[in-house]
Parts: structure tokens; sequence; C-alpha cells
């Protein structure tokens, strides 16, 4: 069974970084169909970064927020599955044609996600050229791939079966701003009833975790942390448990390190926009789009 595959990123004020995502993209053993970038403002692209890609490929426009450029993104697109990779995302060389093997052995899979290998979002990020090497140096896992049932798929690597993201009209939730905090937590669980969500152990990859982002540093990312958990909660794609035990960790973690923060976290700005959500939860004001207007 033959399916079309697009690869589809969207990316906010890493211009170097997704021109090294795109160059590294033209590895892959078996090329996907298309490749799709949704930039948030047209000097977030090189202008040549395109040049000589394998396979075609083309910007497409959108508004500006994660969740907004990636429904743009899945409107572009006629595909059977698609791939959404963070533009800090380095997948194995083998990522896509692993993806369509999956894809077409079960058909129930809706939504799935790969092994991070490292992750430099857990601390100050990794470099192209250190990411390269984890993978590289990775070995292959000597048991045969694997698929676990998963709660939701990790945004930085989300490969997509878009018929019954039409068939229902699901969507990335644009009332998650900019950064899209937790977007890939609830369009999993709205895809959660129509099909499958797993994780991949065939399907490797290395997310440099930049921090060079352009969308929602200290204050903003701080309220979103709370705020995004309980809107998503509110519309039953999270418990309450799930909600409560995610703030308590963000908001520990942003106390407890804000007395000596590290060079790369506003751990202080986050802390006190983890402040001003609860308490507009307290009031019954708290609103995910409230960090348009800091």
């Amino acid at each position: 069974m033959s399916l079309k595959i697009v690869v589809a990123i969207a990316t906010a004020g890493r211009r170097e970084v997704l021109a090294d995502a795109i160059r590294f993209l033209a590895r892959q053993s078996r090329q996907p169909d298309e490749l799709l970038i949704c930039p948030a403002r047209p000097e977030d692209v090189e202008p040549t970064c395109l040049d000589g890609f394998p396979c075609p490929a083309r910007l497409v426009s959108g508004p500006i927020g994660s969740s907004a450029q990636r429904n743009a993104l899945i409107d572009a697109s006629d595909a059977d599955v698609m791939i959404f990779f963070d533009d800090d995302y380095l997948p194995a060389e083998d990522f896509v044609q692993e993806t369509e093997r999956l894809f077409a052995a079960h058909p129930r899979v809706v939504v799935a996600t790969g092994r991070v290998l490292a992750d430099g979002i857990l601390g100050p990020g990794f470099t192209h050229e250190e990411g390269v090497h984890f993978l590289t140096n990775t070995g292959l896992d000597a048991n045969p791939p694997t698929l676990s049932p998963i709660f939701n798929a990790y945004g930085c690597n989300m490969a997509i079966r878009l018929a019954p993201v039409r068939l229902h009209g699901i969507r990335f939730d644009e009332r998650l701003p900019l950064y899209g905090w937790l977007e890939d937590v609830d369009f999993s669980r709205q895809l959660a009833p129509h099909g499958d969500i797993v994780q991949a152990t065939g399907l490797r990859g290395v997310h440099l975790g930049t921090k060079r982002s352009g969308r929602s540093p200290g204050k903003r990312l701080g309220y979103s942390q709370v705020a995004n958990r309980i809107y998503i909660m509110r519309k039953g794609h999270m418990t309450p448990l799930q909600a409560l035990m995610g703030n308590l960790k963000n908001i520990g973690a942003n106390l407890v390190r804000s007395l000596s923060p590290e060079p790369w976290v506003d751990r202080r700005g986050r802390l006190a926009g983890n402040a001003l959500a609860v308490w507009d939860w307290v009031r019954g004001r708290v609103d995910p789009e409230r960090i348009l207007r800091f």
C-alpha cells in the first residue's frame, strides 16, 4: 500500500536552525512526497533554503502561532499522512520510510510519535553538530520495533493520519496561541476516539531543544503552563488530576529554580506568569489568549 506522506514544519524566529534541519532532511532514505514549511513571518525562512531539495517543497502562509501554522499546513495538503517536525528536530534517515510502513501495516493508528534519543529541551539545548553526533552514535535497538499506546504524541515529532482529521473536522486549537503549549496533547485527545495513539520505537530522532525561540519566553510561557492545562481540562481532554499534577510540577520547578536560575531559562518570569494564571483561575478569569495582551 503506497501512502502519500508529507513532512510539515511550523517555524518562528529560527531561520538558521530551520535551514540546517532542511539540509538534514535531504538525507531521508525514502523522501517525503512533499515538504511544507509554514513560517510565522517571511523573514523566518532563508530565501534559498529549499533550493535543490530532493522532493517538491513549498512555503505555506498562515497566522502566527504554532496551532494556526499547523492548521495551515494541514489545509494545504492532500496527503494521507503528515509528519510534523519541529524546526529543531533531527530525524533518523529511515524516519519517513518507517512511518510509511507503520501506517500501512496498522490502519487503526491515527497518531504516532517516535523515540527521542536525546532531548535538549531538558537543558541548555544541543547544537546541530551535537544532535547529529547523538543520532549517529546511538545504536539501533537490537529488539524489533514496538508500538505502545500513549496518552498523547510529542509535538516535536508526530505523524498523523489525515483522513479522520478531515472527516471529523479536527484542528489544532488556535485558542492556545503563540508557542501553543500542550497543543499536541489537545490534538491527540481529539483524535483518540477515532483510532490508536502510539509511540513507535522504530521512529527515532533527536530534539535539539534550541532556546532561540520566537514565541513565548518568561512570563508568557509561565502563564501558558497553567492556563493551557486548565483550558484543556475544561474541554475534557485532560483529567483534573493530570492538570493539577502538571501545574504543581511546573510551578514547583520554577519556584525552586528561581533561587538559582539556569542561564538559558527565565525562571522568575515563568514563576510570575504561573502566579498570574493561578490568580486568574481563582477569579474565574483564566484565559490562554491573555498572553497576547502581555
